[in-house]
């Protein structure tokens, strides 16, 4: 039976560790430089329904009017 190969699986845990510590460092920047787009993500599907909101305003639900 092989032996396991213990050095290759520290290695991976230090890689795996060291790539997630870059990401969260990277959001952490960015929310940092942008902090609305960080907020902005939820606020995204709110904006939807005014773009709806203002559809109706228009009047496009009303039936047409003859000239």
């Amino acid at each position: 039976m092989a032996k396991t190969n213990f050095q290759y699986e520290k290695r991976q845990k230090e890689l795996e560790k060291k790539k997630k510590a870059e990401e969260k460092a990277r959001r952490k920047l960015e929310a940092k430089n942008n902090p609305k787009s960080a907020d902005g993500e939820e606020g995204t599907e709110g904006d939807a329904p005014e773009a709806d909101d203002a559809d109706a305003a228009d009047g496009s639900d009303a039936p047409a009017q003859p000239q």
